[in-house]
């Protein structure tokens, strides 16, 4: 494959490429079985491995505008595996309460001290066994959230019918009894409309000439993005959501929601 036509990164994806952003997506994958190591690799090489995104490197070209060039990939070298997650290969029925910690421990520590390698397509799948999950750590420049969720799903088959992809809700609300706002409502909504637009505008001109944002963890100076890093988990039921979708008579995406949890880790 080397050799073939250079294709350019798309803006967005230059973008990410600068030093001063050098955005990584870190998405942690948990998993109910214990991980088999070879049939996950062989899983990777039938399903990633056929994206040219993941079997390109990012070079830049005669004008030094950043393309991707299609190269040989070596699953091993993308396989990382932690040796403080190795030991008991997740056999446990029960998971222990400081194994959640221990995950957002290492997450922390990748965020802050671990770039990815450009000399090789900007993905790696890290393997804790022990709390029977995986990281996938992805270069932004690969894409964003949404699509990289998109693939992600692609990748995956339905239990019952192991051909079959994954179906999900489109999302449409079928509640249709709305009554169709009157004029004076209509007139009402665009006054609204207007004024906020214009205080929002004021507003955002003052702060922009004379109004200082305070200094924070985000804007404490020099040196700040290197201070300790913690990542913290949020757990929900998704049937207290579908008692709250009930209450609001709205509309519970779960492509949406996995979107965010994507874009969050």
């Amino acid at each position: 494959m080397d050799g073939e036509e250079e294709v350019p990164v798309t803006p967005a994806g230059r973008f990410f490429l600068q030093p001063d952003v050098e955005a990584i997506i870190n998405c942690v994958v948990g998993l109910k079985l214990p991980i088999d190591i070879e049939s996950t690799k062989a899983e990777i090489c039938k399903t990633l491995l056929n994206h040219p995104r993941f079997c390109s490197i990012l070079v830049k070209d005669k004008r030094g505008v950043e393309c991707w060039r299609r190269t040989h990939v070596d699953i091993d070298q993308h396989m990382i595996f932690p040796s403080q997650f190795q030991g008991n290969d997740g056999n446990e029925e029960k998971v222990d309460e400081d194994d959640g910690e221990s995950v957002n421990r290492y997450l922390a520590e990748l965020a802050v001290s671990s770039p990815l390698d450009l000399k090789k397509p900007p993905w790696e799948i890290h393997v804790l066994k022990s709390r029977r999950c995986c990281v996938l750590r992805l270069h932004h420049a690969l894409g964003d959230g949404t699509s990289l969720m998109s693939l992600f799903l692609a990748s995956c088959r339905r239990v019952d019918e192991p051909d079959l992809l994954p179906t999900l809700p489109t999302g449409k609300s079928t509640n249709t009894s709305r009554a169709r706002p009157g004029l004076a409502e209509r007139v009402w909504e665009w006054t609204a409309v207007v004024c906020l637009t214009v205080v929002y505008v004021v507003e955002f001109v003052l702060r922009s000439l004379w109004v200082r944002d305070g200094e924070t963890a985000i804007s404490g100076g020099a040196g700040v993005e290197m201070w300790p890093r913690k990542v913290a988990t949020a757990r929900f039921d998704l049937q207290d959501m579908k008692m709250v979708k009930k209450a609001v008579n709205g509309v519970i995406s779960r492509l949406h929601l996995y979107r965010t949890l994507f874009d969050y880790f």
